[in-house]
């Protein structure tokens, strides 16, 4: 299925469109998915009233959470407008019920006890995902360019949603990030002397032939590995794969006695965004760090530290007991 003709050209489709692979990845499996459901269904064989039976099916027989649903929704709208040219229209389908649970958050004085309990490169991603409100992918697709020592300022590029961001870089990391860049840097020479050096986005490679011996585009954290670009056979060394830092994270954990909550490396952007409200710092700030579309998304938040009731009285205070 995954090497059929049809699905081949779905995916030159989503790369010609300078989409990311994590995307790529997502838009392919749901398609499989309603492919599936359709019983191996050719999609040009169906339109507006199949991906609606899909889409409330998920709903109604799946109990996914809504945001599911949305993603599912714009890998078929995708396929059906960019690849088929069938625009579906409205589809009114039943929208997911199942609420979105609050974010675990830890305490500063937990995150200061894993931080404590992860050393070197580790240490720094979960400090950066921390100190400036990282994903986890955006923090290890950082590359030498994007990070301003001077100004103490991170570019985040082709983060969710194919938005560019700046957010704020704690000038503690300063020296850390200077070693860093200096190992990646020497790990790009000898890459070069290969012949190969960081992968690069499809259209930049040919924009920026040579871009791959540039130091700029480096990436920060490197992958140990020389691995071929997906979908072709030139090599590069990628960045380091996500599953290394949730490693090192669970072990952590351990270490510093924290097993009472379920923490991932997403944890600490959620802790990122509460501990700034806590500190008194202004929403839409927070929501612009975060590269949030809708403060509704960063609201959230609130509801963790019972900020979207601050000022009101519980009728119990006005009773005379």
């Amino acid at each position: 299925m995954s090497q059929s003709p049809f699905l081949t050209k779905v995916r030159k489709d989503i790369r010609l469109r300078g989409y990311s692979i994590r995307t790529e990845k997502t838009y392919i499996y749901w398609i499989k998915q309603f492919i599936y459901f359709h019983h191996k269904k050719h999609p040009a064989a169906m339109g507006a009233e199949e991906v609606k039976n899909y889409l409330s099916s998920m709903a109604e027989n799946r109990s996914v959470a809504v945001n599911t649903q949305k993603v599912a929704l714009n890998a078929l709208v995708f396929l059906y407008h960019k690849v088929l040219n069938k625009p579906l229209g409205d589809l009114n389908f039943r929208y997911a019920t199942k609420q979105r649970h609050l974010p675990t958050v830890l305490s500063k004085e937990e995150v200061q006890r894993i931080i404590r309990c992860m050393s070197g490169r580790n240490g720094t991603v979960i400090k950066l995902l921390y100190g400036s409100g990282l994903r986890l992918n955006e923090c290890l697709r950082l590359r030498i360019q994007d990070i301003d020592l001077k100004e103490n300022a991170l570019t985040i590029r082709d983060g969710k949603g194919n938005k560019d961001r700046k957010t704020l870089l704690s000038p503690s990391l300063k020296y850390e990030l200077e070693e860093l860049i200096l190992k990646a840097k020497k790990i790009q020479i000898e890459d070069n002397k290969r012949g190969t050096g960081p992968s690069m986005p499809h259209g930049l490679s040919k924009k920026y032939p040579n871009g791959f011996r540039q130091h700029k585009w480096m990436y920060l954290f490197p992958s140990t590995t020389i691995c071929n670009y997906p979908g072709s056979s030139i090599q590069c060394r990628h960045h380091l794969h996500d599953t290394v830092i949730g490693k090192a994270l669970r072990k952590a954990l351990i270490d510093a006695g924290i097993t009472d909550k379920r923490v991932t490396c997403h944890t600490f952007r959620h802790s990122f965004a509460t501990h700034l409200l806590q500190g008194g710092r202004d929403i839409r700030t927070v929501q612009e760090l975060l590269g949030h579309n809708d403060v509704k998304t960063t609201q959230i938040y609130t509801h963790v530290i019972g900020l979207h009731y601050a000022g009101t009285s519980s009728p119990l205070d006005a009773l005379a007991l």
